[in-house]
């Protein structure tokens, strides 16, 4: 029993680890590319594939909420259809907010992303129907929110300026890697999840896993909130 319960401990703990981890290069974009992206003229697939690849695998808070939307989805189809939804919304804002130049604050629009991981951590706990009696459509929530996680990556986007020439191609290649490097975390989270799953202490520390993750999302909220008002 307590090799069982210290094994189990240990998964949490790496599992958030990793993910909490993340943090420290989220959303970063090192000076090279930097430099590439102001720099760049005309069409770039590859190296705007890498690059929305490379945001998507350390963005952690669109892993987060990845996470979270998984947790309790079993069946391949359902994990398609919740991250096809998520894909969608963050798709149509993605390329509608780069190519109307739609400029949001990047501080509020992070601080909504935060929201979005306590809504489903919330969620996942049954607080809706606890608190106040009433299930909302999930599937809508999570398409809604990535509606949400699509202008975050557009406002990263349009911080650099990027030439006009070729933007519309570079932009779709972009979204592309972002798709890319989204399967990328899914695969490595769906793995840990299933390892984990098999632990009769998956639904004994579910409620662990997901007050810590409300937790990244008020801590997420709290920072951006700082930031902006500060700037």
């Amino acid at each position: 029993m307590r090799h069982t319960l210290a094994n189990s401990l240990k998964i949490m703990l790496l599992f958030f680890g990793v993910m909490t981890s993340f943090s420290i290069f989220a959303h970063g974009v090192d000076e090279t590319t930097q430099q590439f992206l102001t720099q760049n003229q005309g069409v770039s697939i590859l190296p705007f594939i890498y690059i929305g690849a490379k945001h998507m695998v350390t963005g952690y808070d669109h892993i987060l909420f990845l996470v979270g939307v998984i947790f309790f989805l079993y069946r391949t189809r359902d994990v398609l259809l919740y991250v096809s939804l998520f894909t969608l919304g963050h798709s149509v804002t993605l390329l509608w907010g780069v190519f109307n130049d739609i400029n949001i604050n990047a501080y509020l629009i992070d601080a909504i992303i935060g929201v979005s991981i306590i809504y489903k951590g919330f969620d996942n706990l049954g607080g809706f129907k606890r608190l106040f009696g009433y299930q909302p459509n999930t599937r809508l929530a999570v398409l809604i929110f990535g509606l949400f996680h699509g202008f975050g990556l557009a406002t990263k986007i349009q911080e650099f300026n990027l030439p006009q020439d070729g933007l519309v191609a570079n932009i779709l290649a972009f979204n592309v890697g972002v798709e890319i490097g989204q399967f990328m975390a899914l695969a490595i989270v769906l793995i840990a999840m299933s390892f984990w799953r098999r632990s009769p202490s998956f639904m004994r520390f579910s409620t662990a896993a997901n007050t810590l993750l409300m937790s990244g999302g008020v801590m997420l909220v709290g920072f951006q909130l700082t930031g902006y008002f500060i700037n």
